[in-house]
C-alpha cells in the first residue's frame, strides 16, 4: 500500500506571511502541535508549537507581529506519495513524529499522513506502533 492510499489530502496549512497568532489558533482548533507551511503549492517549511514558544514568546516578541516565515523550520521531514506505507511508518517511528507532509516527486504539497492514518490499516504498521508508544514520553 502506498502513502497516497492512506494520507489525508485535505489539510490545513499556513503560509510564511501568516502571523504566529494565526498559526497558534489553527493548531489549537486542530489539536495539533505542528503545521506544514506552504507557498504556491510547495512545501517550504513547518511550524511547531515549540517554534512559537521557544523562538518567539520566550524572546518576548509579539506573536501578532511575527510571521510564520520568521519562526518556521525550513528543514522539513516529509515523504513522497509513492512510498510504501509501512516504510513511512517505520521512518515516523524512527523520527518520533506523529504527522508527515506528503509531497509529489516535484515536491508539491499534496497531503499529510498521520500515525492515526497508518494505525487504521488492517494490521498496524510497526513504526507507527513504536512512535505511538514513544509518544507517552513526550507529553
Amino acid at each position: 500500500m502506498k502513502v497516497r492510499d492512506v494520507m489525508t489530502p485535505d489539510m490545513d496549512i499556513v503560509t510564511p506571511n501568516d502571523t504566529l497568532r494565526t498559526a497558534a489558533r489553527l493548531m489549537a482548533d486542530l489539536d495539533s502541535t505542528a503545521l506544514p507551511v506552504g507557498e504556491n503549492n510547495q512545501l517550504v517549511g513547518t511550524i511547531t508549537d515549540r517554534d512559537i514558544a521557544v523562538r518567539i514568546v520566550a524572546e518576548g516578541r509579539d506573536p501578532e507581529k511575527v510571521t510564520v516565515g520568521q519562526a518556521m523550520s525550513r528543514d522539513v521531514l516529509y515523504c513522497f506519495e509513492t512510498e510504501n506505507a509501512q516504510d513511512v511508518s517505520e521512518k515516523m517511528g524512527d523520527w518520533w513524529v506523529r504527522r508527515l507532509p506528503v509531497v509529489s516527486r516535484e515536491k508539491r504539497l499534496i497531503g499529510i499522513v498521520s500515525l492515526g492514518d497508518l494505525t487504521a490499516l488492517d494490521a498496524p504498521q510497526p513504526g507507527a506502533v513504536h512512535a505511538l508508544s514513544a509518544d507517552r514520553f513526550l507529553k
